[in-house]
């Protein structure tokens, strides 16, 4: 993945953006010196290049389950991309990562039933043509959790990369 092209601007626009999307752009280019249809041509073409979106981020009170269990993946080299995208269509299954090390995929997953969390990954995950073999990892207390950063996609048109 190329990295994108973006200036100071560009930077400084995002920043503001991810501490309030809701601030008006008029506001921002007051705050950062420029016109407001300086502002609202950056926010359009870093929304068409897929840099940034606008969308409600919700507390995991919010959520039915709201234990966090972690699920890591040691997968043949040639299906790793495909197991990946399986998983992920998975409900249980919040995010899907293509790792490096031990471990080829790392699953992070929100549930409410542990023996529901066990079927899945060892009914479901662990049957998968190509997994060979899961370790899971129960979150106990979360010290820190940033949902700033998100990958843009959905799961049909994720490259998976």
């Amino acid at each position: 993945m190329n990295r994108p092209d973006l200036d100071d601007l560009d930077h400084q626009l995002i920043d503001i953006l991810a501490q309030d999307a809701r601030v008006s752009n008029r506001k921002i280019a007051s705050d950062l010196g420029v016109n407001e249809g300086t502002i609202r041509g950056r926010i359009k073409r870093l929304q068409q290049d897929r840099l940034i979106a606008f969308t409600a981020l919700t507390s995991l009170k919010l959520e039915k389950a709201t234990n966090i269990g972690f699920v890591a993946v040691q997968a043949e080299a040639g299906h790793v991309r495909q197991i990946a995208r399986d998983i992920a269509h998975i409900p249980m299954v919040q995010s899907v990562m293509i790792m490096l090390g031990p471990f080829n995929i790392m699953a992070t997953c929100l549930y409410d039933d542990l023996d529901r969390f066990h079927t899945v990954t060892s009914g479901q995950i662990l049957a998968m043509d190509g997994v060979y073999h899961i370790e899971t990892s129960l979150a106990v207390r979360t010290v820190k959790f940033s949902n700033r950063v998100v990958r843009i996609t959905d799961v049909a048109g994720a490259n998976a990369d």
